[in-house]
């Protein structure tokens, strides 16, 4: 199977199972499931977020996301059990589309990695 069909059909199943879990079947979009990576990243998932606070799990988990392609690396956890990281390489410019498919690739490894698909 070519690895752009891969990304792909794993693409889906994440939307998928997520779309199921978390919003009665309304499918999730992109920025939707960054926000979940961010909110199981931070740990607190019993707790409402403010608007302010949304984006910056939103950051938490772009962050995440890029550390295995060398772009951030975790340098610590703040005394509210926020994670901080480092920018340890300069992002490449992307176009809209390329970096809707670096982040989805991204996103499959990361739900490969916790076993949350195969």
């Amino acid at each position: 199977m070519a690895r752009d069909e891969q990304l792909k059909e794993r693409w889906q199943e994440i939307v998928t199972k997520l779309s199921n879990q978390f919003a009665d079947g309304d499918t999730l979009d992109l920025d939707a499931i960054i926000y979940l990576i961010g909110v199981q990243e931070l740990g607190q998932l019993e707790r409402t977020f403010k608007k302010d606070h949304k984006l910056d799990l939103m950051h938490i988990a772009i962050c995440k996301l890029l550390v295995p392609y060398g772009y951030y690396e975790f340098e610590f956890a703040d005394e509210d059990g926020w994670p901080h990281y480092k920018t340890i390489g300069e992002l490449p410019n992307l176009k809209a589309g390329e970096q809707s498919v670096l982040m989805k690739e991204a996103i499959v490894n990361y739900f490969l990695e916790t076993e949350y698909i195969k």
